[in-house]
């Protein structure tokens, strides 16, 4: 029987979990950046809190998705995302653009970017994952 600590290993280098779980998380952002403020919804009290922890987890779960992916290739993709979600809130009746929201965005992903227990550091090869080390 598998340790617990194998399983965690597992679970961690699950790259097809990561990026569906990536995908859910792009839709669930995007649906919740341009739905209509009447309608209640569960978050922090502060819409810069809200931002920064949606980029924190996007930029967990892109790490997770693809360890071997440097930051230089997907923080820019993250903050055209965060920038992308401001235009289209621009032109809702119900929302407005933010540089603010963009910083929060930003500083979610510098969090995201810090080292993290268990995740793979880019460009980090893992000689265990060899056809070698069978």
């Amino acid at each position: 029987m598998a340790s617990l600590k194998q399983l965690s290993q597992d679970l961690l280098h699950n790259r097809t979990l990561w990026r569906v779980a990536l995908a859910v998380s792009l839709a669930a952002i995007v649906i919740l950046a341009t739905m209509d403020t009447r309608y209640p919804i569960p978050s922090a009290p502060s819409d810069k809190i809200n931002h920064l922890i949606a980029f924190l987890e996007l930029t967990i779960l892109t790490r997770l998705a693809w360890p071997e992916l440097r930051a230089l290739w997907y923080v820019p993709a993250l903050l055209l995302f965060g920038l992308a979600i401001e235009l289209v809130q621009a032109t809702l009746p119900y929302r407005d653009f933010s540089l603010k929201d963009l910083l929060a965005d930003g500083v979610g992903i510098a969090i995201g970017l810090l080292p993290w227990p268990g995740l793979p550091r880019a460009g980090k090869l893992d000689l265990r994952d060899s056809p070698e080390s069978l």
